[in-house]
């Protein structure tokens, strides 16, 4: 089952609100100081003219349908706002400046508008709320996106949030302030340095010179740190040999625009302010926002949506203004990654390579910023999709997800598999145990697929393998039930054939498809018959005649010596495109004792398929391409048509590692831990598919993710991955099957997860494991 989505829509990728924003402003302390004796008091410079808008979004629905075209953009309208960029004796806070009715600096030489600031006609290929994207769709590649989920906060390197593309607080998918603009005595600091100092923590400085006649150097050091949850703290440090006194104005401003419409380019203008205890407020029918200020400002206007200061700096000494952004009536954000009770283990890497570490803190952080609770069980958590367009849950997703970050801990995976379980459809009828999901782009050779069908072949084999790494018993009952509703769909949606075509129109069958659907009829099976079920040999003997068929359907011959076909379609004629998507072909999971369950290619293919997988027109040097660069409709940038996907590639070393073929998965190994590099190690979704150069980089896709769940997650498989663990918790065992290779040298891992107690273990130089804490139960398998 899917839900509907329009004919051009790629990858399920749309923007994913959450609820509504709901909370309320604090307070601070009033008060402001004055100038002292012998400061040096730097008076104001005319600020720089701030005219226009960058492209912004599409609003409404996470699916959206309406008609869409060239021209088809949103109506304008005037709205409320500004009327002039004054200082207006009415709606406004002072503390006695006695500056008047002068405008100030900041505000001066800047063009009125109806909405408050100068706006632009919505790009072309904007549509009204609900729509698809733009053709305008704001760049993602070079967005600092500080993520602790509800929350985002969306800054360029610049570190002003000047209301253009995707700049911006949110809460739970809204954009509660798109503006957030400081000038120093008149003057913007000179950006220097943005880095992401965490995953919900951006930190930018800045430097001004305050006095010029003194030389080049800087005296004045601007720093700002950018927290997900809202909060934004301003410090300016002193350098100076004398006091300063410095103005110090900041402009805000907000549009409360859903993530859906800036990413159409339908946000429409900023709102009139209002003043609001020691800040600002917004209002319009969907929601309020308001941002305080500590301390609390000299003057407040709301005409300008400006907050001003007159800050004394001591001779080496610091000033801090904190702004805190937050919905009407919100309380301070809890992020569910930052909780004590947090699902996933705090795990630890070292090693000969020092990219190794930093790589595994990145995505664990990134997991945990990505972390929501269920709004039915607030006890149940999940991963969103990614950040910024996909903040909800995708149900495949996070399931793979989940599987990936077992080594964390199981308790992701049975929140996630909890939820899904109340998502499935009830019967009767052909969709009974289907767990829904929206359809996604296929790429150049296929049509659109389900994410539905993945999810609920998905769901037994996670489940299974969960239980495996220390799952209780009694949560792997109370799951079973939707387990085998899923399983049973699987059997009677097959019916009396070998192969699970697709529910849609094309009735193709697809290669991947019955690689899940095989791996889920195996692992279903050895489930249900530890747990005492009925079903289990009727799911093996369905195995055996798929692969029989598969292994006479699905090989193409070639002079190369033959592929897996993609696909066939409904006449029976193959797809022979070689893409990523044969990597689940290699992902068969794990059975008791920690052994693999037998794939759908004999080992003879399976060895082709490695050598494959390993060439020059799959493995671009940077990852596993989407699709062979010799194929018709390679596009390097093509999501499902060339790019690397980090899942799978991460799929395709795991697989590729546990058949044997070391050679292959270090070379796609060392390729993505070198484009993480160039990430700073928060992994993208994907990246382009482009043949890796001497000194070269990976070329960022301008729409994907990140963080993205998968991605981060991938990237703690890849690392444990090198360590071969196969735990077999019901039976008290762990085995080990390290890259013997050692391609990255001695690694070890503290703080993961097996059979719920902590688990470290190393792999030496000669590719040697030893585990050096384990649950006390654990016997070290053969």
């Amino acid at each position: 089952m899917h839900q509907p989505t329009p004919p051009s829509a790629a990858d399920d990728r749309r923007p994913q609100a959450g609820p509504p924003p709901s909370l309320g402003p604090g307070v601070g302390p009033t008060g402001a100081g004055a100038p002292g004796a012998g400061d040096q008091v730097v008076p104001p410079r005319p600020a720089a003219r701030l005219d226009g808008y960058g492209p912004r979004f599409p609003g409404g629905t996470p699916y959206p349908s309406a008609p869409t075209g060239p021209d088809s953009r949103p109506p304008t309208s005037p709205g409320p706002g500004r009327s002039s960029p004054r200082w207006a004796g009415q709606n406004r806070r002072g503390a006695g400046t006695g500056q008047g009715s002068v405008a100030p600096p900041f505000a001066q030489g800047r063009t009125a508008s109806p909405g408050g600031r100068p706006s632009a006609p919505p790009p072309r290929g904007a549509t009204i709320p609900g729509l698809r994207w733009s053709a305008d769709l704001p760049p993602a590649h070079t967005a600092m996106i500080c993520v602790a989920l509800p929350g985002l906060a969306i800054s360029t390197e610049g570190g002003q949030l000047t209301g253009r593309g995707l700049e911006g607080f949110y809460r739970a998918g809204r954009r509660v302030l798109s503006r957030c603009e400081i000038r120093v005595a008149g003057r913007e600091p000179l950006a220097v340095q943005a880095r992401m100092a965490s995953a919900d923590h951006a930190r930018f400085v800045g430097t001004l010179r305050t006095s010029p006649q003194a030389g080049p150097d800087p005296d004045v050091i601007v720093e700002r740190n950018r927290f997900a949850d809202g909060t934004e703290r301003i410090t300016l440090h002193s350098a100076a040999s004398r006091p300063l006194r410095l103005p110090v104005e900041i402009v805000l401003g907000t549009d409360l625009a859903d993530l859906g419409a800036i990413a159409s380019g339908s946000a429409g203008p900023e709102l009139p302010a209002s003043v609001h205890g020691s800040g600002l407020r917004w209002s319009c029918a969907t929601g309020n926002a308001s941002v305080t200020a500590e301390p609390p400002p000299a003057d407040a206007l709301a005409s300008t949506g400006l907050l001003r200061w007159e800050l004394d700096l001591p001779p080496g000494g610091s000033r801090t203004v904190e702004l805190r952004v937050r919905p009407d009536g919100a309380g301070p954000l809890r992020a569910v990654g930052r909780a004590a009770t947090s699902p996933l283990a705090a795990a630890h890497a070292e090693g000969d390579d020092l990219r190794v570490p930093v790589l595994l803190r990145t995505s664990i952080e990134d997991l945990q910023a990505l972390l929501l609770r269920d709004s039915v069980n607030p006890a149940d958590t999940h991963l969103a999709a990614g950040a910024p367009w996909r903040c909800g849950l995708a149900p495949a997703d996070a399931l793979v997800a989940a599987r990936m970050a077992l080594p964390l801990g199981t308790g992701l995976a049975a929140g996630t598999l909890r939820i899904l379980a109340r998502t499935q459809l009830p019967g009767p009828g052909a969709q009974s145990g289907m767990i829904p999901g929206p359809r996604r782009d296929a790429g150049p050779h296929l049509p659109p697929q389900c994410t539905g069908t993945e999810a609920t072949l998905l769901f037994p084999a996670l489940l299974a393998e969960a239980r495996r790494w220390g799952l209780p018993d009694q949560e792997t009952e109370e799951l079973l039930p939707a387990a085998e509703r899923c399983l049973a769909w699987l059997r009677t949606t097959v019916g009396d054939g070998p192969y699970l075509r697709d529910a849609n129109e094309s009735g193709s069958v697809r290669c991947e498809t019955q690689a899940h659907a095989h791996r889920a009829a195996l692992l279903g099976a050895d489930l249900l018959d530890v747990c005492g079920r009925e079903g289990g040999a009727a799911l093996r003997q369905w195995a055996q005649t798929l692969r029989t068929a598969f292994r006479e359907d699905f090989w193409v011959e070639d002079r190369g010596g033959g592929r897996p076909a993609a696909a066939r379609r409904p006449d029976g004629s193959p797809v022979p495109h070689l893409g990523a998507a044969a990597v689940h072909l290699l992902d068969t999971g794990l059975l008791g004792g920690g052994e693999p369950a037998p794939g759908l290619l004999d080992k003879v293919r399976t060895e082709h398929l490695a050598r494959l997988l390993g060439s020059p027109v799959m493995d671009s040097g940077w990852g596993l391409r989407g699709l062979s660069a010799k194929e018709p409709g390679f596009n390097p940038f093509g999501h499902r048509a060339g790019a690397v996907r980090i899942q799978e590639t991460a799929l395709a070393v795991a697989g590729l590692a546990a058949a044997g073929y070391e050679k292959e998965a270090s070379s796609l190994l060392r390729g993505v831990l070198a484009a993480a590099e160039t990430f700073s190690y928060r992994l993208p979704e994907m990246y382009a598919g482009e043949q890796r150069t001497e000194g070269g980089a990976p070329l960022p896709h301008p729409a994907a993710c990140r963080p993205a769940a998968t991605a981060a997650a991938a990237g703690v498989l890849l690392l444990t991955t090198l360590v071969g663990i196969r735990p077999d918790a019901p039976a008290g065992t762990v085995t080990l099957r390290p890259v013997r290779s050692a391609p990255l040298g001695e690694i070890g891992f503290t703080g993961l997860r097996v059979a719920g107690a902590p688990f470290s273990v190393r792999v030496s130089r000669l590719g040697l494991a030893m585990v050096e804490e384990a649950a006390d139960e654990l016997q070290l398998g053969v």
